[in-house]
């Protein structure tokens, strides 16, 4: 008998991407091989990210098939990438299984699929391969797309997704507040014909989920205790942190710049604001120097994680005279060791999009937040940051749309002086760091899985 091999499909998006490597790179440490697979477009993206420095060991191989768009067309466009991917995902799936199980005497005994590429679980059920679904998000959010239907039934949404309903609602007295407008397929994009298209995408990866042999959530009980018992088919293993160790793969897009940890190295304790917003949020020019002024008057040492396509246009400018002004104050860089940054003493607090990943790595270390998010399942994130668990604080946009320089002073001055807030974010660094060690919830879920990998 051959040894266990697992096919590893995320959703091609970076958010996706790292904790499936993260749970990968987990599996292979434990004897399984696996076989992770990018589209060609963010294989090529990941290689250059870490250079010669992927370690690929006789366990983890990194293989890549076509995600159906054209060189240059717009990967950003969510819409447009997943009707591309549901039209030439299966047959590559297929055509990729049956040439590794020709050419390699470990065939692939299960498909640990993104709960967002339902499509790759069907394949595997199709040929008779054990499947697991992996959800990289909140439970929460999860559980809100699976009852898509009682949603309809309830009135709160039509056939196409659309809100029947401008009332704000619970599921429960212990998850987050939703409002209509924030349903996460309405927050992908503007457009009608492709939130329709994102609509049906979620309502029809919901029939993999309930057919898979195991569906795991990239959080802990400790976190969303009541989403998961609304749902108790899906089990915790998280957080799945990204290890972003310098040298290690970790599925980052973009190389990391780790001269940003010598700067902390060189910053007071509990000083320094980090501000970092995913790979999607992008920004227009007045909104990018608002944020460069705030952070100015903050008067605050701070590290700024500007990517290139951050703005609207094909280049950020800064106001004239700021990079002179804040001196060795501010430190920007295009990417960074996120994971080692908000370990890093020196941080005190972290200005963010809500990103569950993100969100995951600031809570992981105790980092208390300033909520930014932009799209998708973010404005869920916020509220549990600061409505549930109490470990950040909202922005505020004025009459413009804009999150004024005035009031990122503000709120920055205002959560770094609550010692409340710092008091949870600490308690629940605590719990979290539980759940993952030994013996912990999400610890014996991911050790029962690697059990039922070997058997």
């Amino acid at each position: 008998m051959g040894k266990p091999h697992v096919l590893v499909v995320p959703y091609p998006a970076q958010g996706h991407v790292i904790p499936s490597m993260e749970l990968s790179r987990h599996l292979a440490k434990q004897g399984i091989k696996i076989t992770f697979v990018n589209t060609q477009f963010n294989h090529k993206r990941v290689i250059h990210a870490f250079g010669n420095n992927v370690d690929e060991s006789g366990l983890f191989h990194l293989v890549s098939v076509p995600d159906g768009l054209e060189d240059g067309e717009d990967r950003n466009h969510i819409g447009k990438l997943t009707e591309s991917l549901c039209q030439v995902m299966p047959t590559q799936l297929k055509d990729l299984i049956h040439k590794v199980n020709a050419s390699d005497d470990d065939k692939i005994s299960c498909v640990l699929a993104d709960v967002c590429l339902g499509l790759a679980l069907d394949v595997a059920a199709e040929l008779g391969i054990p499947t697991a679904a992996l959800w990289p998000a909140s439970m929460f959010q999860l559980v809100f797309n699976l009852r898509i239907s009682k949603h309809i039934d309830d009135g709160l949404i039509d056939e196409n997704g659309t809100p029947l309903t401008k009332d704000v609602f619970q599921l429960s007295p212990t998850t987050p507040v939703i409002h209509p407008t924030n349903f996460v397929w309405l927050n992908l994009d503007p457009f009608p014909s492709t939130q329709k298209i994102m609509f049906d995408f979620f309502r029809g990866n919901n029939k993999a989920v309930e057919t898979a042999d195991w569906v795991l959530c990239n959080s802990s009980f400790e976190l969303e205790p009541e989403a998961f018992n609304l749902f108790p088919k899906a089990l915790p293993i998280g957080p799945l942190s990204a290890a972003n160790r310098l040298g290690n793969l970790s599925g980052n897009f973009w190389p990391e710049d780790p001269t940003c940890l010598q700067w902390l190295d060189q910053q007071p304790p509990a000083s320094v604001i980090y501000i970092a917003f995913g790979s999607f949020t992008v920004f227009d020019q007045i909104q990018f120097q608002e944020l460069a002024l705030g952070l100015e008057l903050t008067n605050r040492p701070f590290l700024w994680v500007v990517r290139e396509d951050i703005t609207k246009g094909k280049h950020h400018v800064y106001l004239q005279g700021f990079i002179e002004r804040v001196g060795n104050r501010g430190k920007m860089v295009s990417w960074a060791p996120q994971g080692a940054v908000l370990e890093h003493s020196s941080i005190a607090c972290f200005i963010s999009h809500c990103g569950w990943n993100s969100t995951l790595e600031g809570v992981s270390n105790g980092v208390p937040f300033l909520c930014w998010p932009y799209f998708a399942d973010q404005f869920l994130n916020q509220n549990y940051i600061c409505d549930i668990w109490k470990v950040g604080l909202r922005f505020e946009k004025d009459e413009r749309g804009i999150v004024g320089k005035e009031e990122i002073k503000s709120k920055v001055e205002r959560l770094v002086g609550d010692d409340n807030i710092r008091t949870r974010a600490a308690e629940l660094k605590q719990k979290v760091t539980k759940s993952v060690g030994e013996g912990g919830n999400s610890d014996k879920v991911l050790k029962d899985f690697v059990q039922w990998l070997k058997i």
